[in-house]
């Protein structure tokens, strides 16, 4: 086996307009393909990032995240910028909070967070 890129991320959201607004219009992802599935009564929206893809999927009724950001499994997603402060200035003139730059421990790099429609940690890493 050789796994050396990742295809693609899968995050659920709870509602259509809210999380494509968010991840297109606000995010700029760029739509490949989306479809409704009738037998699931859901959204398939692909997004691309770079090379990889994100799948979104609009659920409804799923369960929330069950705990803040420390659930068991993904934790959370991280974007490499090429600056966070502009990054950041960026994400807030379209509205959406992010937490204070500060410093990775480990990387010595900056980095910051901010939060999907329906709380999903999204980081944006130097």
């Amino acid at each position: 086996m050789n796994f050396n890129k990742i295809h693609h991320i899968a995050i659920i959201g709870s509602d259509y307009k809210e999380s494509k607004h968010f991840y297109v219009d606000l995010l700029g992802f760029e739509v490949i393909r989306e479809n409704y599935r009738e037998e699931r009564d859901d959204y398939k929206i692909d997004l691309r990032c770079g090379e990889q893809e994100i799948e979104l999927f609009i659920q409804k009724g799923c369960p929330a995240r069950l705990s803040y950001p420390e659930a068991l499994g993904l934790r959370h997603i991280a974007f490499y910028v090429e600056d966070v402060a502009e990054a950041a200035r960026q994400l807030e003139e379209k509205g959406i909070k992010t937490e204070p730059i500060r410093i990775d421990e480990i990387t010595g790099k900056e980095m910051t967070f901010f939060h999907d429609p329906d709380g999903l940690p999204i980081e944006i890493h130097g």
